[in-house]
């Protein structure tokens, strides 16, 4: 469990720095948000994948 909250941190640390990062680079306004809106898409999968695997499924995962 507190591999996971590990984990956890270090991708919100990551994706955070690239949020950073899309957001110095002086891109168009659609382009800087699109990239915006697929890094957090990324994350938000990450992290749901990962809680996942902490639910008690009777069969296993729903998505497999």
């Amino acid at each position: 469990m507190i591999s996971l909250l590990i984990w956890v941190l270090v991708l919100i640390l990551i994706f955070g720095l690239v949020w950073w990062i899309i957001s110095l680079i002086p891109l168009p306004p659609p382009f800087a948000v699109i990239a915006q809106v697929v890094v957090g898409v990324i994350l938000v999968l990450i992290l749901v994948s990962m809680l996942l695997q902490l639910a008690p499924f009777p069969n296993g995962p729903l998505l497999r």
